[in-house]
């Protein structure tokens, strides 16, 4: 029986349909339900506007009258592209198991729905790239970093192209969110039958090997192979080779600490991050 809701964000971009065959992904792992959101702008949902303004002296009223159904059929037709996409989403998603799959449109702010929402979810998983970002790796959604922001939540990004994921890379510093972190994926479903190589960017100490000893041990409790990978050098370029060279399908990070991990969720270094990174990136409250 389901119990638990996995919250999917999609727009028009191309990044949606990898949103919905992750979106699948992880629903069918951890048996949850799915709840499919498109949130048109504000500007997109509007049924009038005032064009009074743009009637020069000496119009006709026919004009402002034509220029009002315009509009209206302007805000129709964008209900109907927002409602096509979830449908569109609904039947991917479905087509990738039996789940179960309700579908929401909104209007407003896509981080005020988050926010309102994100709370009966478990998870949120959205595309790396929005609509209007185009496809350029120097784009990134602009909603993408205030969503990660706002969410108290796990959250998913996606990015371009799905691909079953085998292999989990854990950026792992010792602080406090990557010990929950791993202690989430020795419990979850979602990770079962799943590689795990823990990984930490800098200069190996006690400590460090200690706590990355504990959090194997953690992993194996939970039924999970997991491997310690340490490496020199800055976070975000250790992550992004592992994650390229290493054939690692996800990069699981925990959202604080006290390393320079911190510094890439809540720092002008995350949109390098997932930038850079040509997978998946799990990142964990």
């Amino acid at each position: 029986m389901t119990t638990s809701t996995l919250i999917a964000l999609v727009d028009g971009s191309a990044y949606s349909e990898s949103v919905c065959h992750h979106a699948a992904w992880i629903a069918g792992k951890a048996n949850w339900k799915v709840k499919v959101y498109h949130v048109m702008g504000r500007r997109d949902g509007l049924e009038k506007q005032d064009l009074s303004g743009a009637i020069q002296l000496g119009a006709r009223t026919e004009l402002l009258k034509k220029l009002t159904e315009l509009d209206a059929a302007r805000a129709k037709l964008a209900h109907e592209h927002g409602r096509a996409i979830l449908d569109d989403a609904s039947v991917l998603i479905k087509g990738d198991g039996d789940l179960e799959v309700e579908t929401r449109l909104r209007q407003g702010d896509l981080v005020e729905t988050v926010t309102a929402k994100g709370e009966t979810g478990e998870m949120i998983v959205i595309g790396k790239r929005g609509e209007a970002a185009g496809l350029a790796m120097e784009h990134l959604g602009s909603n993408l970093e205030r969503v990660v922001r706002a969410s108290h939540k796990p959250v998913f990004i996606a990015n371009r192209a799905f691909k079953p994921i085998e292999k989990v890379l854990v950026a792992f510093d010792g602080a406090a969110s990557s010990l929950s972190a791993v202690d989430f994926i020795a419990r979850s479903p979602l990770f079962a039958g799943l590689e795990v190589a823990l990984v930490f960017a800098g200069k190996e100490t006690p400590e460090i090997r200690k706590s990355m000893d504990n959090a194997v041990a953690t992993l194996n409790a939970g039924g999970l192979d997991a491997e310690i990978i340490i490496r020199s050098g800055e976070p975000e370029k250790v992550l992004a080779q592992l994650t390229a060279q290493e054939d690692h399908e996800l990069l699981v990070m925990g959202a604080y600490g006290h390393s320079r991990i911190r510094s890439l969720l809540i720092g002008s270094t995350t949109t390098e991050m997932i930038r850079s990174c040509r997978v998946p990136i799990l990142i964990m409250r």
